[in-house]
This record gives C-alpha cells, sequence and structure tokens, in this order.
C-alpha cells in the first residue's frame, strides 16, 4: 500500500506576492479605462473610480490576513467559510468557483491571449469556424435581463486559448516549485512591462493632438453620479480582482501564517498603485476624450502608439500576452488547490482530493482545465462572468463577515496576524461592497439574477452531494 504524498512547502512570501500580483494584472488595465470615462464623463471620475477600487480591495485583503493566519489550510476562502458558517456557504462558493468565477476567468483570459496573439498571426482568427456555428438566440427573462446569444463551435483562436490551458496545466502537474518559477519571471516581466508603460506616460512629451474635445457617450452616462460610480465597478473591482487565489495554496507555504498576510499587503497594494499611476499616465497623454474614444478600447496601445507611433501597438500587443500569459498560470495554479480541498470534505468528485506524485492535485487541476475548455468553446464566457460579478461579491461580503462571526464564535482562537482598525476596516469593505451590490441589483439586473440563480442552483446539488457521500445528513446547514 503507498503513501498518499502530501503538499510540498515549496512558496515563500515572494512568490505569494508574485501570485497576486500575476493573477491580478491581466488586460483590463489596459481597457477598462475607456468605457469608464465614456460612462463618467471625466478624468477625475476615472481616477475616483479607481481609488475607489484601490480602498475596497485593500479593506478586503486585510481581512483575509486575519483569516489566513488562523487556517493556514489548502482551500482558501472555501476553508474560511467553512470555518465561519458551516459546508454550505463553503459549497456554494466552491460550486460558483468553479462552474463560473475560477473555471470561467481562466476562459476569458485564455482568450485574451488568443486574440491578442492573433494580431500577430492573423491565421488564429475568432471570426471563421471550423466547426460550428451552433448559436442560441437570446432569451428573454423579463425586464431588462436577458441570457445569450451564445455561439457554440470552433474557431482558431478558441483552439489556441484551449492550447494554452492545456499547455499550463501540464506544466503545473509536474510540481508547484516549477509552477512557481513561471508565475515569478513572467510576473516580474509585467510588472516591468507596466512599470515602463507608466514611465512612458509620465514622461514623455504628450502629444498636442491627443486630447480631443468631445467625449464619446456610454449608455450609462446619464446615471446617478454615485450609482455610476458603482456600477463602473464590474471593470475597475474585478480588472483588481484575483488577489484571494494565493489563499487557496496556504498548505504549501513555507510560513503560511505569516508568508499569506505579508503577501496581501504588499501584492494588492503594489497592483493598485500602479493601476492609479498608469490611470494618470492615460489622462497625461490622451486626456479623457482620447481614452473613451481609443480604438476596440485598447488604451494601453492608444497611449504607446501616440508617443511611439506604430511600433507602441506592437509592445502593446507583446507586453499583454506576457501579462495574460503569466494571469492564467497564477489562476490555474491556485484554482486546483480549491476542489481538493472540497474533495476533502466530501464536497466535491472524489477523486480530485489526490496528489500526484509531484504533490499537486492532477486530477483536480485536470478537471478544471476541461471545464475551462468547454467555457472557452461556448463563446459565452464573458457574459457567464457578467452574471457572477454580483455573485463573487456576495461572497466576499460573507468571508469578510466571518472576521465578525470567529471574533465573537471562537475569540480562544491563535490570530497570529489581526485585522487593523478592527471592527472599523473590515466594516467599511462591507458597506463598500453591499453598495457596489445595490447599484447592480438596480442598474444592472441583466449581471445580477442570473449569477444568483446559479448560485441557487448549487442548493440542489449540495443536497445531492451530501446524499451521496453523508447519508446521515437530511438538509443543509449553515
Amino acid at each position: 500500500m503507498t503513501t498518499q504524498p502530501g503538499y510540498q512547502k515549496t512558496f515563500g512570501t515572494f512568490s505569494a506576492t508574485m501570485i497576486i500580483a500575476g493573477s491580478m494584472i491581466g488586460s483590463g488595465i489596459f481597457i477598462v479605462p475607456a468605457e469608464m470615462v465614456r460612462t463618467g464623463g471625466t478624468g477625475s471620475f476615472l481616477i475616483l473610480g479607481w481609488v475607489f477600487a484601490a480602498v475596497v480591495t485593500l479593506l478586503g485583503a486585510n481581512a483575509y490576513g486575519e483569516l489566513a493566519g488562523m487556517f493556514p489550510r489548502a482551500g482558501g476562502q472555501y476553508t474560511y467559510l467553512r470555518e465561519s458558517f458551516g459546508p454550505f456557504p463553503a459549497f456554494l462558493y466552491g460550486w460558483t468557483s468553479f462552474t463560473i468565477i475560477q473555471c470561467g476567468v481562466i476562459a476569458a483570459v485564455a482568450m485574451a491571449f488568443a486574440k491578442y496573439l492573433g494580431r500577430l498571426v492573423p491565421a488564429l482568427s475568432e471570426t471563421r469556424f471550423l466547426l460550428g456555428p451552433y448559436d442560441v438566440h437570446p432569451i428573454h427573462l423579463g425586464g431588462h435581463i436577458t441570457v445569450g446569444p451564445y455561439h457554440f463551435g470552433v474557431t482558431p483562436a478558441r483552439l489556441c486559448a484551449i492550447a494554452l490551458i492545456l499547455f499550463l496545466s501540464n506544466v503545473n502537474l509536474f510540481g508547484a516549485r516549477l509552477g512557481a518559477r513561471i508565475q515569478n519571471t513572467f510576473t516580474v516581466a509585467k510588472l516591468g512591462s507596466l512599470a515602463a508603460l507608466i514611465l512612458v506616460g509620465l514622461l514623455a512629451t504628450a502629444p498636442a493632438v491627443s486630447h480631443a474635445a468631445v467625449i464619446p457617450q456610454g449608455a450609462d452616462a446619464a446615471m446617478p453620479f454615485l450609482a455610476a460610480l458603482m456600477v463602473v465597478q464590474t471593470g475597475s473591482l474585478f480588472s483588481a480582482d484575483c488577489w484571494n487565489f494565493v489563499t487557496f495554496i496556504a498548505a504549501e507555504m513555507k510560513e503560511p501564517r505569516k508568508s499569506i498576510p505579508l503577501a496581501l499587503l504588499i501584492g494588492p497594494l503594489a497592483v493598485l498603485a500602479m493601476y492609479l499611476l498608469a490611470n494618470v499616465a492615460y489622462l497625461r497623454i490622451l486626456g479623457p476624450a482620447g481614452i473613451a474614444g481609443a480604438p476596440s478600447d485598447r488604451v494601453g496601445s492608444q497611449l504607446l502608439g501616440a508617443v511611439l507611433g506604430p511600433r507602441g501597438d506592437l509592445l502593446m500587443t507583446l507586453a499583454i500576452l506576457v501579462s495574460t500569459f503569466g494571469c492564467n498560470n497564477g489562476l490555474i495554479l491556485a484554482g486546483s488547490r480549491l476542489y481538493q480541498a472540497m474533495a476533502a470534505d466530501g464536497l466535491f468528485f472524489q477523486s480530485a482530493v489526490k496528489l500526484n506524485r509531484h504533490g499537486v492535485p492532477g486530477v483536480s487541476i485536470a478537471m478544471q482545465a476541461l471545464w475551462a475548455s468547454v467555457l472557452t468553446l461556448t463563446g459565452s464566457y464573458s457574459q457567464l462572468l457578467e452574471f457572477c460579478i454580483f455573485a463573487a461579491l456576495l461572497f466576499y461580503v460573507l468571508t469578510v463577515a466571518g472576521v465578525f462571526v470567529l471574533r465573537l464564535r471562537r475569540p480562544d482562537l491563535e490570530r497570529p496576524v489581526k485585522v487593523f482598525a478592527y471592527p472599523v476596516f473590515p466594516a467599511l469593505y462591507i458597506l463598500g461592497a453591499l453598495c457596489v451590490m445595490a447599484a447592480l441589483l438596480v442598474y444592472r439586473p441583466s449581471f445580477t439574477w442570473p449569477g444568483l440563480a446559479l448560485v441557487a442552483l448549487g442548493g440542489p446539488v449540495y443536497l445531492l452531494v451530501m446524499k451521496s457521500y453523508h447519508p446521515a445528513v437530511a438538509a443543509p446547514t449553515a
């Protein structure tokens, strides 16, 4: 009888910080400022939107630092929810993460990589179908809520995205150390690329022709100021997302009680500071109208093109390829540990609990790669991600609320790191996130109700899982 291998203590503070930074920085910072300006109409609105996202993110990471020090185990946020509220909310989080949040982000980032690679290799088309398309017409659910349309099929770009997912998943089968080296290398490269973009924007002579007078108006331009500020967080707040994924690898940290809280402080702070500087650079070179009118919303390319000419677009394309490659590696590395932790609790496929001979959850990595590839083929991952924005915020709020619950119910637990300014900071996070959620409920019903329906669908699935693996449990507990 062979002994089940355990997780290897691979990651230090630097690697944990690189996983955070690498997972946070994808392609959003180079694109979403355009829609934000079209919504708010001014450069000051753009900066305020990013400041709000930065404050909320740092408040959330601050709360997670206390939880990470208390529960240095694989699974991260799933574990925190289980310890705070029981298995049912924890399962709903894991269910939503696998079906859309985690695998959907992997699919979306892989498609971003493929689309930008297609600018260098035109054969990687997203419009030329090799199989299909098999169209599903929009389904109107009442009000402004529409599901679809979906265009199932195979395109060269989607095949490229799947090849990236499978390649990085296979690389991560050979141990966390190799995955960490790739993550560290590409994150350093993407931080350097973003820093170079910022320096060009802040130090180069701003071309006078770049500041157009008329700002294109978005569909939300007439929205009240505060509502608009909350709604645009679908861009800024979620371009700064995925910082929590580092908590999934706690069992592989050399000193998890210290390293993860420290990485949760350094990583988001560094990335968000660079995001703010990038937007200042955009405004300096392009002005609000130039940002809002950037072709295909490619603000980063527009900045470099304005300063460096045609070669600027090539440099931006290469930078985004590096960024999305490294981002997907971090997502694939971290996410698989969540499903392994669920399987260890009997709340996921039991085969996913096994670690391979390299000490990583090989079956979990394979399942994640398979489902992310399926989402890529549907062509619907972007809308599915929109559906889960509200659900993701809901689980963030519940997790931070767990800090209060655990302080009351389990005050004797060791807390190597404590939340700054408790209870003010975690309460402010909950308030800020609830404001965004309220605005989305009112102004973005198509972003909210389908996502909530997906979370609710996890209820019957939970009952089936409990019936199969835990027959003594008759109903979900909270």
